[in-house]
């Protein structure tokens, strides 16, 4: 008997034939967020997956801290493996699930039987052991509608499993799957939520951010960088690029109308991101920006934003309100990061009347002034790489 980790991959048990690839790629995300707690073993079962510590010593509370920020899993229990006999299965189901069942007052049973060949049906497993729990346990009661708890038992293809209720998981797909991505960055609540969301949908995450020292301080790239490993908790390893940026706002500030700043400043950004993206194998741009939230996200901003490049831009959070975006923050501990006090460069240089409805022809003809090309060549060569780190 030794104790494991069952893990059902939901969404991945559509892909058909493709299937396996998407598993592969899961455990060898699982096999990275899981090395520094020692060697495991992943064994695919149809929709779930048996992870099992090659030593006994292992911290199981952090590596189920860490399963359940991995992308692709539905849900997943720790589970004790035991042989596929009723007897053995009576005797440790009450002892393994006592930390849980001693301090609740209702529960239920479930069986699922993968082996036919097993002797019992499912709901003589349950009577079995639900009999037998109430034995163990005469303060509980049987509620199948609304249990605090649902003792599971199932029997498989080796091994038969005990486990409690299901956690549930990251959900989405495996980081990685569904190619690469470049996320533009800066130190707010709404880029990091942007790229947590894309990589739950399976995109492996490049980070671009944009500095410009001395109006920004080396506090707020550290900012970046806290946010960034929040983020990496669920989607593995980040590359960030940072780009030095105070040239290019400079020369836009003394060549350029002051209502434009902000939306030439973006179209920089995105065209510096391009580069840098191609460079990386990556796809599409991804972006924090929502419609409306503020001048350089109206409808017409946006779309003299997009002109500025060839390669797609997603905005996952284009539809959401910010309470929405919050929401996300919090949950992955990004929120009260995002709000400490460290200017970016997208804060300085402000323009007090921004335009909220450019014409591209106009932005086209104030950038006439600029050396756009060498400039953004400068910046992109100048990038410095940072490793990010879950």
């Amino acid at each position: 008997m030794k104790e494991i980790i069952l893990l059902k991959n939901g969404e991945l048990a559509l892909k058909g034939l493709n299937r396996r690839t998407f598993e592969d790629i899961l455990i060898k995300n699982m096999k990275h967020r899981l090395s520094s707690l020692g060697k495991w073993t992943f064994t695919p079962s149809q929709s779930t997956i048996m992870a099992a510590p090659e030593n006994e010593d292992v911290d199981f509370d952090e590596a189920i801290n860490r399963i359940s920020k991995v992308f692709g899993i539905a849900a997943f229990s720790r589970a004790l493996e035991v042989p596929k006999d009723m007897a053995v299965i009576l005797d440790t189901v009450g002892t393994y699930l006592e930390p849980e069942l001693i301090g609740i007052r209702t529960f239920k049973v479930e069986a699922k039987r993968s082996d036919k060949k097993f002797p019992l049906k499912s709901p003589e497993i349950c009577s079995a052991v639900g009999e037998k729990l109430l034995e163990q346990f005469p303060h509980l009661t049987v509620d199948v509608h609304d249990p605090d708890i649902t003792v599971m038992v199932e029997i498989r293809d080796k091994f038969a499993y005990i486990h409690g209720t299901q956690l549930k998981g990251a959900g989405g797909m495996p980081s990685g799957s569904a190619g690469n991505a470049a996320l533009l960055i800066s130190g707010g609540i709404d880029s990091p939520v942007a790229g947590y969301m894309m990589a739950k949908r399976g995109l492996r995450l490049t980070a671009i951010h944009f500095a410009s020292p001395p109006y920004t301080s080396e506090r707020a790239e550290m900012k970046v960088h806290s946010l960034l490993r929040q983020v990496a908790k669920y989607s593995g390893i980040i590359n960030l690029f940072v780009v030095p940026f105070t040239e290019i706002q400079e020369q836009i500030l003394d060549n350029c109308p002051e209502d434009l700043f902000t939306i030439i400043m973006r179209r920089f950004m995105m065209k510096c991101a391009e580069i840098i993206a191609a460079e990386r194998d990556c796809a599409a741009l991804i972006t924090g920006e929502s419609v409306g939230q503020v001048a350089s996200q109206t409808l017409y901003a946006l779309a003299c934003t997009d002109r500025a490049v060839d390669m797609p831009v997603f905005r996952p959070l284009i539809g959401m309100d910010k309470s929405e975006v919050i929401a996300i923050s919090r949950k992955i501990e990004a929120f009260d990061i995002s709000i400490l006090p460290y200017e970016d460069c997208c804060t300085v240089f402000t323009p007090k009347h921004p335009r909220t409805h450019p014409k591209l022809e106009a932005v086209l003809k104030a950038e006439e002034a600029l050396n756009a090309e060498e400039l953004i060549s400068k910046a992109v060569e100048n990038k410095r790489l940072v490793i990010i780190n879950p």
